[in-house]
């Protein structure tokens, strides 16, 4: 966690920063885990909950997918309000009602019940990722942004390593224990977490440096010198509707979300495909792009803040990721070729999202930080439901996941296109 600083030993600021990373950094790593978690924990459900309730593959693509509906709907409003009602109440609200749904996603029994159980697990959670980012930027200077969101967003790939291996092992395991299926104990097992933590979440977290009792008045005073604002960053919520920057910021996050959450919720059955049967086996398939990503995460976020430069971090692995992609529909037929390819792409993704989070929190100050941060999340991660639901409709028409892994690589493509073109800068418009 010390890693956060960009300077020697010597930085008057590295002391506290340690103290500041020990804090708050593993509380919130634990949290966004389990919020990735129980996004795509779906993805190992399938394997089982297909068979059980007679879902088509165009069915699942578009239930998977809705979670995004539901967060997309709801995000603005939330992110709105964080700076006014706090992170501690946000957080906590988040956490207590998304765990609740995760575990009650047993009780699903049909297509509609699906539906309108990932509608109100992306309702509940939404806001949770951009307020995260509004809450590091309230603590982290622009100088060590990248490397603070990297270590939280390593969580995502933390999820995916634990997931895969866990899930598996908790519906193999526990398939028919007390008449449930192991999907529904799958379910039940990783939703319950939640609610712990946002109870918890009261008591760990304060909602900024000023009214953290454990940092003294010096200390306050210095973060409060490290978080000031720059002069190039937009004050209100009108001016970031008004800059086309925040556009195709939207856009170009778009295209990373697309292929990240259709990896996510396909990874099992591309591997399945490949002849990969064994559930465990799969489960520690799956995990191995996560363990890379998250490795890899750290190092581009680190390298980033090291020369103070963001948009080439963030469009040549994107461009990476399109190239990796299109190796895995040439790889077809060879599990380790196509386990190869799928890992250099989802590690090129995540350090593509990883960075692109270190942009706007250079464009958007103070309130207008939450909502220019959600809105671009909002239009982005609509990203996830196109993801989920084009690979669906592709496989259920073609029998095949070629067709959704070629538009993957075209949305990986136009993300790295929109960062190296756009006015992404802090020049004015």
């Amino acid at each position: 966690m010390s890693a956060i600083h960009p300077s020697a030993a010597g930085d008057p600021a590295s002391a506290l920063y340690s103290k500041l990373n020990w804090r708050l950094l593993p509380f919130l790593v634990t949290c966004y885990m389990f919020a990735y978690l129980d996004r795509v924990n779906v993805g190992f459900a399938k394997l089982q909950m297909q068979t059980d309730l007679g879902f088509s593959d165009a069915a699942y693509g578009v239930g998977a997918g809705i979670f995004f509906i539901g967060y997309v709907l709801f995000e603005l409003p939330s992110n709105l309000m964080l700076p006014k009602v706090g992170a501690r109440r946000t957080f906590s609200r988040i956490l207590v009602l998304w765990g609740i749904t995760s575990a009650c996603m047993l009780f699903v029994r049909s297509v509609p019940a699906f539906y309108a159980m990932r509608f109100l697990l992306g309702v509940f959670e939404a806001g949770f990722a951009p307020g995260m980012i509004y809450y590091l930027s309230c603590w982290y200077g622009p100088a060590r942004m990248a490397r603070a969101i990297a270590l939280v967003f390593v969580a995502g790939p933390l999820g995916g390593i634990v997931g895969g291996p866990v899930s598996a092992w908790l519906m193999t395991s526990l398939s028919g224990v007390g008449g449930l299926a192991g999907w529904q104990w799958m379910f039940l097992v990783e939703g319950l977490p939640c609610i712990a933590l946002g109870l918890l979440t009261l008591r760990v977290l304060s909602d900024r440096p000023e009214q953290a009792r454990w940092l003294n008045d010096d200390e306050k005073l210095l973060l409060g010198r490290e978080t000031a604002p720059t002069e190039h960053r937009a004050d209100s919520f009108k001016a970031v509707l008004k800059s086309p920057r925040v556009y195709v910021l939207a856009f170009a996050y778009f295209s990373i979300i697309f292929p990240i959450y259709a990896i996510s919720f396909w990874l099992p059955t591309l591997l399945k495909e490949q002849g990969v049967s064994d559930t465990i086996r799969l489960g520690w398939y799956s995990a191995i792009p996560y363990v890379v990503a998250a490795v890899c995460m750290y190092l581009a976020g680190r390298s980033s803040d090291r020369v103070g430069e963001r948009r080439y971090h963030c469009a040549i692995p994107a461009l990476g990721a399109a190239i990796c992609l299109i190796a895995a529909i040439f790889a077809d037929g060879n599990v380790m070729l196509t386990l190869t390819a799928l890992t250099l792409g989802t590690a090129c993704l995540w350090m593509a999202y990883t960075v692109f989070w270190a942009i706007p929190s250079q464009l958007v100050e103070g309130t207008a930080a939450a909502g220019g941060i959600a809105l671009i999340n909002t239009v982005g991660l609509s990203g996830g439901f196109w993801g989920s639901a084009v690979v669906g409709w592709a496989k259920a028409s073609t029998g095949s996941m070629h067709a959704g892994l070629f538009v993957m690589a075209g949305a990986a493509a136009l993300a790295a296109i929109l960062i190296l073109t756009g006015k992404l800068t802090l020049k004015q418009d």
